[in-house]
């Protein structure tokens, strides 16, 4: 009887967490889809195009295809004139990966001056990629370019954070049930650290502007 009553608390528990999980998921894709453009005709012209970092390669060999759409995006925009700088933010935990050092060298690849590439070593997360944009490179209104359901958390973020921001969605590879369920998973993370436990970026340091007061 006392087993019974517990796998029914149990049950009971894990729909309720379900439930909670989807509603946040739904209410997040809603709260941020003003803020999404998929057809870069119709994206507003920001200086400043932030491009969140991933791995260039897949485990079993190959390139990744979130990161191809990503850089394919980034220079789109740039030489439709969408944005003049692109702020490339990503990991450089290890000494043999570095995401904006090969974000870096793609876009030069494509005919994008070094000048007008900025690199933030220090995104580790999509958080810290967000939230350093505006307080480290004093980018005070600026488009991110990521496939869609990652622009739905990063302007979640920018949101919750009062930092004005847009995002251009880049096409998503066919595969995309396992990382789907997994961003459900890192859009609840993203609620606990913004709204429980206030958290802040690993980094932050000296403010470094991407435009400088004579510009």
């Amino acid at each position: 009887m006392i087993l019974k009553k517990l796998i029914t608390y149990l049950i009971t528990f894990l729909l309720f967490l379900i439930t909670i999980i989807l509603s946040l998921d739904y209410w997040i894709s809603y709260k941020t889809a003003p803020y999404i453009y998929h057809d870069e005709n119709k994206l507003p012209y920001r200086t400043i195009g932030v491009v969140l970092g991933t791995s260039k390669y897949v485990k079993g060999g190959g390139i990744n295809g979130f990161y191809r759409n990503r850089i394919d995006g980034a220079i789109d925009l740039y030489w439709q004139g969408k944005v003049d700088y692109l702020l490339v933010s990503g990991d450089n935990a290890h000494l043999n990966y570095n995401e904006p050092i090969t974000m870096q060298k793609d876009l030069i690849k494509a005919g994008i001056p070094r000048e007008s590439i900025v690199l933030d070593y220090a995104g580790f997360r999509t958080f810290d990629s967000v939230v350093r944009a505006n307080k480290v490179f004093n980018a005070d209104d600026f488009t991110i370019i990521t496939q869609e359901f990652h622009c739905e958390r990063a302007i979640f973020i920018a949101l919750a954070q009062d930092i004005q921001a847009q995002c251009f969605a880049v096409p998503a590879p066919k595969s995309m049930k396992l990382v789907r369920i997994r961003e459900m998973f890192a859009r609840v993370s993203a609620f606990i650290d913004l709204y429980i436990m206030n958290k802040k970026p690993k980094y932050l340091g000296p403010i470094i502007p991407i435009i400088s007061n004579n510009d």
